[in-house]
């Protein structure tokens, strides 16, 4: 009987713990492979669903594109005419006219631009079309020689068969010019939805965010706003930025075909500014379409000089301008740049090529806001080093949404 104590203690291990009792709480193999097998299980469904809300999204998107482009454009013209509409308002002068005012300012300077070069491309034009039929020639004439050796009878049956295509295909061609008409209505009217939504937009605009923030109460709205003002902030340094990147390398690529006697050089630098707003694809295209009009009209000599000079402002731009300008209105890295273009372009074409990278940046500011608050309450983050949550409404450390570019409260509307 005294031998009981001893087997006990003589089962113990020096730790004061029994190793038969630690080696039966230890996952077995299959049991580990299970709870991997679960994790992978959950995450996987977890992006099944994920990818299944973003398929459901464009297709909603595309279904209501006639909405959802003009409330777009509307924002993106928004965040242009709204510092000098908060000026106006800022010195008393009612949202309402000070909103009508910036608008017919802003397309009196468009159209005055347009009026401006419109006689210039019909003064031009026709003598660009007899350097193009010219170049044509020369190239005919240039396949007719060594090393290609092509025939006339070659050349005359390729012509006949491109004649034959383009007779054949006369129903499409007169289907699309029916198109063509519907299209011209339908931008009409989006070009109307977009000024009267940017009208009041710029007009109600502080009005938004208490709205918001009432209706979804007061932690929701919290997070929204916040995320909001961020978005808006991002949208219009991105929208600043680019117009002041794109005005640099179209004044200097339109001095440079002045001085080299292009013609067209006010409108392909207008080209280029517009370009300019779809980044990394748009200034390549408008490059190359100056370049084409250099070689047509004035040769190959100015056309390599006309290249060299878009590839030094492009460097430039690329080097210079957008990393000290644009650091801090998107953080977005080119390789995400370039692949939002190309996701853009493919799905909705121009428009979407123009509007990509601004709804990249806005999902880049939801996805940092969010890792902020997965931050702040993670386990795995020194208390110390977090981003701290945002501190609750009314709290003198509170942000204020309104104090820099977002839109901001009436007086009347506190």
């Amino acid at each position: 009987m005294s031998e009981g104590p001893a087997l006990t203690e003589s089962k113990s291990s020096p730790w004061g713990t029994n190793p038969a009792s630690t080696s039966s709480k230890t996952p077995d193999r299959a049991t580990l492979i299970g709870a991997g097998g679960m994790w992978l299980a959950k995450w996987s469904a977890i992006l099944v669903v994920i990818a299944a809300g973003a398929l459901v999204l464009g297709w909603i998107i595309q279904k209501m594109w006639v909405i959802v482009l003009p409330v777009a454009l509307a924002i993106v013209v928004s965040t242009i005419l709204w510092p000098p509409t908060r000026a106006m308002t800022k010195r008393g002068l009612p949202p309402a006219p000070a909103a009508s005012i910036t608008l017919v300012l802003f397309f009196a300077i468009v159209g005055g631009i347009i009026a401006g070069i419109v006689p210039s491309v019909v003064n031009q034009v026709p003598d660009l079309a007899n350097k193009a039929t010219e170049g044509i020639n020369t190239v005919q004439d240039w396949v007719k020689g060594p090393p290609i050796n092509l025939q006339d009878e070659q050349l005359d049956n390729a012509v006949d068969a491109v004649v034959e295509r383009v007779q054949g295909s006369a129903a499409s061609i007169a289907g699309g010019v029916f198109s063509g008409v519907t299209t011209a209505g339908s931008l009409l009217i989006t070009f109307a939805l977009v000024l009267v939504l940017s009208f009041f937009f710029i007009k109600d605009g502080p009005r938004f965010l208490p709205w918001l923030h009432r209706v979804s109460g007061r932690t929701t709205g919290r997070h929204l706003e916040e995320v909001l003002t961020r978005m808006w902030i991002t949208l219009g340094g991105f929208i600043r930025t680019q117009a002041v990147v794109s005005l640099i390398d179209a004044v200097f690529i339109g001095i440079g075909l002045v001085i080299l006697g292009v013609p067209l050089a006010p409108v392909l630098a207008i080209l280029t500014f517009i370009g300019g707003f779809v980044p990394i694809v748009g200034a390549f295209v408008a490059g190359a379409l100056a370049v084409l009009v250099a070689l047509v009209a004035n040769g190959f000599t100015t056309a390599l000089i006309v290249l060299a000079l878009i590839i030094a402002v492009q460097q430039i731009e690329g080097n210079v301008l957008q990393p000290v300008l644009q650091s801090r209105s998107m953080n977005l890295h080119a390789a995400v740049v370039l692949l939002a273009v190309t996701a853009g372009s493919s799905l909705f074409g121009i428009v979407g090529a123009f509007l990509a990278v601004p709804v990249a940046a806005v999902a880049a500011v939801v996805i940092r806001y969010i890792g902020e608050q997965i931050d702040s309450r993670s386990a795995e983050v020194d208390p110390d080093d977090a981003t701290k949550a945002l501190p609750a409404p009314g709290d003198a450390s509170a942000p204020d949404p309104n104090a820099s570019t977002g839109p901001e409260p009436e007086p009347d509307q506190k």
